[in-house]
């Protein structure tokens, strides 16, 4: 194994994970750019501030999420062609899975800006290897749509034969379960994970029936990964 050398922090935008539960999943290279960047463009500067102090790092923070995103896109863009070094982050994972990022690194490799994207952490790839379903090609299918082409969507996976990982939120779980239930049927395998890599981590597998069931009567806290066998 190399010896950990200087990382050469240099300038355009710089896609840095951060720790989906457990803060202790950060990597010393994300730290390094945390600590390096000019500025950190945050899909919550409360969320990003708490793993900020954990870890003393002072780069001044601005807001970048969803609702702001487009407006900010020239701005932020003038400021990396100008030689300015930011780092991405969102609230937990990888920037642009399910995540503001898209966009913006759409509009640097427009504008020719340097990308830089680090690998680490993510709920896909954990929930999916706890599932114990074929895992060496999966579809990887995020958060469905909460109205407008919902059921489209879903039709449109019924004879997908890759297993299928989607992202839930507590509200929606059970909801979800049912319609996927119904278009792929009740028997299919799958599993359902929470809170990965915090204090409550749970894997709970058993047919899409049984996942049903379970959360019907338990608490859906927290957040969701759905793994479904393909057809």
């Amino acid at each position: 194994m190399e010896e950990l050398k200087e990382i050469n922090v240099t300038n355009g935008l710089w896609l840095v994970p951060t720790p989906i539960g457990n803060l202790s999943d950060i990597t010393l290279r994300a730290l390094e750019v945390l600590r390096c960047a000019d500025l950190i463009l945050a899909e919550d500067t409360r969320t990003t501030g708490k793993l900020l102090k954990k870890f003393d790092i002072d780069t001044p923070m601005r807001s970048y999420h969803m609702h702001n995103e487009h407006k900010s896109l020239s701005k932020i863009t003038q400021e990396l062609s100008a030689g300015g070094c930011f780092a991405l982050v969102s609230d937990a994972g990888s920037p642009g899975i399910s995540d503001p990022g898209f966009l913006l690194v759409r509009a640097c490799v427009t504008e020719q800006i340097p990308v830089h994207a680090l690998p680490g952490a993510t709920a896909l790839v954990p929930a999916l290897t706890l599932s114990g379903l074929p895992s060496e090609r999966f579809s990887f299918e995020g958060f469905l749509p909460q109205k407008k082409g919902r059921l489209t969507r879903l039709k449109s996976l019924v004879d997908e034969q890759r297993t299928m990982v989607f992202y839930e939120s507590p509200h929606r779980l059970v909801k979800t379960l049912t319609e996927l239930a119904v278009q792929l049927g009740g028997d299919r395998n799958a599993s359902v994970s929470r809170e990965l890599s915090k204090k409550f981590e749970e894997t709970i597998r058993g047919t899409l029936a049984e996942l049903i069931l379970h959360f019907t009567h338990a608490p859906t806290k927290g957040e969701f990964v759905i793994v479904v066998q393909g057809k």
